[in-house]
């Protein structure tokens, strides 16, 4: 209880949540009033990031340094415009075409949703679309971010849960293609309500030297993915092809890299690398404080009494995770929930953990749209200048159908695991 009470304490007066974590631990030390535990503290925290799969995170955020620097993330956009630009509502679908192809090279919400909202809405804006609408989808897009492969957040699962990097990115393709989808069918709603705007048409000949000027920043996410479901490489090798296909690319064929540029976009990945990491460490400490005053068996005991079966344990923990990420970002989010629930979906259930993990993600990347706090909400509104607020209310049945998109995948876990070998 007082470990409980100083960690809510110490977050509500604003302390990074990892440092939240770490002095949690302290103090459940103190007041074990076991003081040889201080010697586990520091293995505990040097535990957490000894994982060759977390190399991958901080390679994964260069390539989305690389392609902004480069001008790879423009000419997506530009490719996606010549796929649905003509359509009632273009802009919007190419907001969230070109948010999946960056997404499936970013693989962060917040950083997606940085870049792609200087982007796309000062364009919507001069089409005659409303900014806040435009924030609030580009918000939305940056939900496929840690969905679609590859994903820092299934990363980080992977290594709290010690299943396959690999698998757990392999498991997030369908989901983030059928969100996709389900956002398509709500652009395409909301603009014969409202009457969007269509898009200009191209011709023929423009389409295909837009589609070719584009074509090689696919080569990133094609490496990338490819290679792992080929089984070539796993996540982290992969993840340093990339970042190699991604300065080639974009120091030959945008032109827009120079050689003079790594240096600083280098240090940026790096200190974003060593936030996430940093969270993964204190992570550790967090979970054996749990694991050493028997949190999850009572919590497994509270559970079991509650849901009967897989279906209304995976409901169940559906709500408590759009709680916790209402109010936490995705990463921390995931740090809390995993060492207490995994053990009773996989032991006491027998859910897959990759099901259980893309779900877990999924309900979590929610949370970054969901009041109180709504992270990538203000994302978006430190770049546009448009208000929380109203972003959520503006693109409401956004919302929705992701609710809708989790309940299905919580009943479903074939759509998580068919592609994996």
């Amino acid at each position: 209880m007082i470990t409980t009470s100083a960690f809510v304490i110490l977050m509500l007066v604003g302390v990074p949540i990892g440092l939240c974590l770490c002095l949690a631990g302290i103090v459940f030390i103190l007041a074990s009033g076991n003081p040889l535990l201080f010697q586990t503290y520091p293995l505990q925290l040097f535990g957490g990031v000894d994982s060759y799969g977390l190399i991958a995170i901080p390679l994964f955020i260069l390539i989305g340094e690389v392609m902004n620097g480069g001008g790879i993330t423009q000419r997506i956009v530009q490719m996606a415009t010549a796929f649905v630009g003509a359509l009632r509502g273009g802009l919007a679908y190419v907001n969230l075409l070109a948010n999946m192809f960056v997404s499936s090279i970013l693989g962060s919400a917040t950083a997606q949703v940085a870049i792609m909202a200087q982007i796309m809405v000062p364009e919507m804006e001069k089409k005659g679309y409303d900014k806040t609408f435009a924030a609030g989808l580009t918000a939305y897009g940056g939900m496929l971010g840690p969905i679609i492969p590859p994903s820092v957040m299934f990363v980080v699962y992977s290594v709290l849960a010690q299943v396959s990097v690999s698998d757990m990115l392999i498991a997030g393709i369908i989901p983030g293609l059928l969100l996709t989808g389900f956002f398509f069918a709500v652009i395409a709603a909301m603009g014969w309500v409202y009457a969007y705007p269509r898009g200009e048409k191209m011709s023929l000949g423009q389409r295909v030297r837009t589609v070719l000027g584009g074509l090689p920043a696919l080569i990133i996410p094609v490496v990338i993915v490819g290679s792992i479901l080929s089984g070539l490489a796993n996540a982290t090798e992969a993840a340093a092809v990339g970042a190699v296909a991604a300065v080639l690319i974009g120091r030959y064929w945008t032109r827009e890299l120079t050689f003079s540029q790594l240096p600083t976009m280098l240090l940026r990945a790096g200190v974003f690398a060593a936030i996430v990491l940093f969270l993964v460490a204190a992570a550790s400490v967090f979970s054996w404080i749990l694991i050493y005053g028997k949190v999850p068996q009572e919590a497994a005991a509270w559970i079991q009494s509650v849901a009967k079966d897989p279906v209304s344990f995976m409901l169940l923990v559906n709500i408590i995770l759009l709680v916790i990420g209402t109010v936490i970002d995705g990463v921390p989010g995931l740090i809390m929930a995993v060492p207490i629930l995994l053990p009773i979906a996989t032991e006491v259930y027998g859910i897959d953990p990759r099901h259980f993990g893309v779900v877990v993600v999924v309900n979590l990347v929610l949370g970054l749209l969901s009041p109180p706090v709504g992270l990538s909400f203000f994302v978006a509104a430190a770049v546009t200048g448009a208000k929380p607020g109203k972003m959520f209310l503006v693109t409401l049945p956004f919302f929705i159908v992701a609710c809708v998109l989790l309940v299905v995948l919580s009943i479903f876990p074939s759509l998580s695991t068919a592609l994996i070998k």
